[in-house]
């Protein structure tokens, strides 16, 4: 099991990496899901826009961009997590920093898990799984 933690072009955030890794565990084995190599990648709007562009054709800005690297029921993947888009949720949504930036932390995790968030039906689950995931935190 390996869950590491980066920061590109932006101040790395408050999070307790210990804690964190061993809740992102948790939740996964809640999915009946084991950890591979999951690397968190903290960057820009800028950064995840490029990312967007040049990976998916998106022309937008997203909070999370989740590249899947799993096999069967071992989760791995790059999630990079857009700093900037984390505080505009907080303005948006009026939520606490950290809650955010958790809630998007683990929905890329759920992402990994295999459950998706293109229908409305799915999204209103993904948002009841990352509520099930906080509370475990």
């Amino acid at each position: 099991m390996a869950i590491s933690y980066f920061s590109q072009d932006v101040p790395f955030p408050k999070i307790k990496r210990r804690e964190t890794t061993r809740w992102i565990q948790r939740v996964a084995e809640s999915h009946s899901r084991k950890i591979g190599s999951i690397t968190y990648i903290f960057c820009s709007d800028a950064e995840i826009l490029r990312l967007n562009e040049q990976y998916l054709n998106h022309d937008y800005y997203t909070d999370i961009i989740t590249f899947d690297d799993s096999e069967d029921l071992r989760i791995s993947g790059d999630l990079f997590i857009s700093l900037d888009t984390v505080r505009t949720n907080v303005e948006k949504y009026q939520t606490d920093y950290a809650e955010e930036l958790n809630r998007v932390m683990i929905h890329g995790v759920l992402h990994l898990c295999g459950f998706k968030d293109k229908t409305p039906q799915d999204e209103q689950r993904m948002r009841e799984r990352e509520e099930q995931a906080l509370k475990m935190l």
